[in-house]
């Protein structure tokens, strides 16, 4: 029944042939419609009513801040991904676009998965010309795309390090460069975005990148490892337990992995099988406790001291969240960078 009325309401989004899309838009149409239609999308697929869902997801801001945004930007890319032959004109339904949300198309195309992913932002380029540069730069390849995106930066070698210290000038003022390297390990709003590419395709590919996570749950040298992984095993014990397909995947999973992979992989499968999401919550706290008193393996500088405050007030996200009534399922999903606002992705469907 809840099916039918969400797609009651996303018939009266439907433009008429002819009309302007986002003329069309009911002001009433109430963003928690969407979502609910989003988390169901997998089990019954509606393609034809993605470009109504999309506008409401423009006309709601939901993209007004880019960190809180991964789940619905995933959505998208998988949405544009599971169909190849009707990518294009998918594509074409969501505009117009508001320019201030045009590199949502431009990202979620290179973030698709097509094979001629290219082509296809080549060809819708030209209705985007103030996105020319972010265009360029995914097309050129120094922007990654969602599978190119490494899980951590690679650690300098031996021989690196000692040409550093040789090469670099000892009295030169040390200023840090910005940081704008895309990694899962610090970049929580990635996240999401793998959770949104699954809610549209019900792929397992992105599942696979999530378990590749999970050894970082048990971390104690970076916050921002501790806190992904944290959120990546609540998250897979969260939806699998309302997901029986994905807790048949997870289990079977069992034994393709080393045990630094399975020991966490186990604990997710026993806490959804069993129901123990509170056990799973309890930890993540927990070990984010024991990092602010006994500090990290590698470093216990102030930088890593605020670091570990916002990181407890991530993780305590998932405590609050957790705590409210279950109705659709969806837990607070971590967006953004471990000093950014929360995604409550969950907490909007009560």
């Amino acid at each position: 029944m809840r099916y039918v009325a969400l797609v009651i309401a996303l018939f009266v989004l439907t433009p008429p042939a002819g009309a302007t899309p986002a003329a069309e838009i009911d002001p009433r149409t109430s963003l928690s419609v969407v979502q609910q239609w989003i988390y169901n999308y997998r089990a019954k697929p509606d393609y034809a009513h993605i470009p109504a869902a999309v506008r409401v997801l423009f006309h709601a801001q939901t993209f007004k801040e880019p960190e809180n945004s991964g789940i619905y930007l995933g959505f998208i890319a998988g949405a544009i991904g599971s169909n190849p032959a009707k990518a294009e004109q998918l594509v074409n339904s969501f505009f117009p676009v508001p320019a201030e949300d045009e590199w949502v198309i431009v990202r979620a195309i290179a973030y698709s998965g097509l094979p001629d992913w290219r082509n296809l932002l080549r060809r819708i380029a030209p209705r985007m010309p103030g996105r020319r540069v972010m265009i360029d730069s995914y097309l050129a390849g120094s922007l990654p795309t969602l599978i190119d995106i490494p899980l951590e930066e690679t650690k300098p070698g031996t021989l690196d390090k000692l040409r550093g210290v040789f090469t670099r000038n000892p009295f030169a003022k040390d200023d840090k460069p910005l940081q704008t390297t895309l990694t899962f390990a610090s970049n929580q709003d990635l996240l999401d975005t793998l959770w949104g590419y699954y809610f549209a395709t019900g792929s397992h590919a992105p599942i696979q990148r999530i378990i590749q996570m999970l050894p970082w749950a048990k971390s104690r040298d970076t916050v921002d490892k501790l806190t992904v992984g944290s959120m990546a095993r609540y998250t897979l014990a969260s939806y699998a337990v309302r997901d029986a397909g994905l807790r048949e995947f997870l289990r079977s999973e069992l034994a393709r992995h080393p045990a630094l992979i399975k020991v966490p992989l186990t604990e997710v499968v026993q806490a959804a099988d069993t129901v123990q999401l509170a056990a799973v919550r309890k930890d993540a706290l927990a070990a984010m406790e024991e990092l602010k008193t006994k500090g990290s393996e590698s470093r216990r500088n102030l930088d890593f001291w605020g670091q570990v405050g916002v990181g407890a007030v991530a993780l305590g996200c998932v405590s609050a969240a957790a705590l409210g009534q279950v109705a659709i399922g969806i837990p607070c999903v971590i967006g953004g960078s471990a000093s950014q606002g929360l995604l409550s992705f969950w907490e909007k469907q009560q």
